[in-house]
Order: C-alpha cells, then structure tokens, then sequence
C-alpha cells in the first residue's frame, strides 16, 4: 500500500516540488565558485552543447548554466524520474522523457530511441541538452555509448559537468546519489569539450566513450578538491 501512495501523481508532485524548493536553498546557503574562470564565456560560442553529468551527482547541475542558457534534461520515465522531472520543470528545464538501457530491450522499453530522436531536434533547435552519461541501474560512473551517439549524429560537443558542496549526505543507492545540504561551500567544475567527427565508424566510438568517462571522472574530482574533500 505505501508503495502504490508512494506513486500517486499527487505524491509525485509534492515531493518534486519540495525538492526544487531544496535544491534552490541549497544553492543560496552555499558559496559556489564556478572553475575553469570565464568558462562560462567561453563556452556561449560552442552553443547548443550535450551537458554530460553522472548520476547520483546530478541535483544540482541545473545551476551549473547561466540563466539565459536554453537546455532540457534527459530523465528517465520511472516514479523516480517523475520526481526528477517535476523539480528539474521547477528550475527551469525543459524535459525529455527517455533513458538508455545495456540492450536493445531495454532501450525501447525506456524510450530511448524516442528521446535520442527529440535530443537530436532539441539540439538543432539551440537548446542545449542534459544527460546523465551512465545506464541507470548500473554500473554506475562507466558511461554509456548513447551520449557519444548523440554528439555524433548532431555534430554537437559533449560537456563533462560536476558539482559538489562541501556538507552532503551520501546514500545507499546504486549510484550512491550525494544529497547536497545548505551552510558550506559550492563548486561547479567544468571539463573540457568533446568533440565526436560524424564520420566516426561505430567500432571506433569506445575512444570516445572513455573520454567522457575519463572527462566527468576528472571534472567530480576538481568539484570535491574545490570544496576540500575527495570524491566517495
């Protein structure tokens, strides 16, 4: 019985909606510095770009654009998800519903191929898009290929992002998600662009595939150095 409440739309809603309320206090009670300096402008001229982010660290990352930054975010269709989806609507984010899978099953089952397809028109649009490079379920911090799909059929570059705080309540999950908490210090890390040529044969795509894993691993580890811990 909890768990049929706990998946009632009205539930959903509120627990969204508190967590947008969360999120926005947390980002106000922390000192956040933004590292590389300027990157930010830097990047305006390399727009739309494919915001790459692990899951588990991923709740604050809609404050890691600036606020004229058009951008939606990939969020899986699960009870889960639809939490996700009514906080990250609440922060401003547009919304694909979809998430990848290890197999072609899952991937239609998950909406994949539909929110690949609205990734790529998001994209031509202008607007950037947010994802989570790894599966959900698992592993977690190995990405998938999907994500270097994308930056190959849109010809866009992918943008390794991480953000940490230096209060935080890490949970038993399979990503280990790190609940941010307010009254420390901030950081978002950014790392460097990267870039897939279209005409990259699918076999070849395992280089590109570690880069953003490589790229995320190194942007989470500057995010905990910049607010005095270590990643995990």
């Amino acid at each position: 019985m909890i768990k049929r409440l706990g998946r009632q739309p009205w539930v959903l809603s509120f627990v969204g909606t508190t967590m947008a309320v969360w999120l926005k206090f947390v980002y106000r009670t922390n000192r956040f510095v933004v590292k590389p300096d300027g990157v930010h402008d830097e990047m305006e001229e390399h727009l739309p770009v494919i915001v790459a982010m692990w899951h588990g660290q991923h709740f604050m990352v809609p404050f890691a654009k600036p606020a004229h930054w058009p951008a939606k975010v990939m969020i899986s269709r699960s009870a889960d998800g639809e939490v996700n989806a009514i906080a990250a609507r609440k922060l401003g984010l547009g919304l694909i519903r979809a998430s990848g899978g290890r197999n072609a099953r899952q991937i239609k089952k998950r909406g994949g191929m539909k929110g690949f397809i609205e990734a790529l028109r998001t994209l031509k649009e202008g607007q950037s898009v947010a994802m989570t490079a790894d599966v959900p379920k698992g592993p977690s911090r190995k990405s998938g290929v999907g994500i270097v799909q994308l930056a190959k059929h849109s010809g866009r570059p992918i943008l390794p992002v991480a953000v940490a705080t230096s209060r935080s309540k890490e949970l038993n999950s399979w990503d280990k998600a790190s609940v941010n908490l307010p009254f420390g210090r901030g950081s978002i890390a950014v790392g460097e662009l990267i870039r897939v040529p279209s005409d990259v044969e699918d076999d070849a795509l395992e280089t590109y595939r570690q880069q953003v894993e490589d790229g995320l691993n190194a942007a989470t580890k500057r995010a905990y150095e910049l607010v005095g811990r270590t990643d995990g």
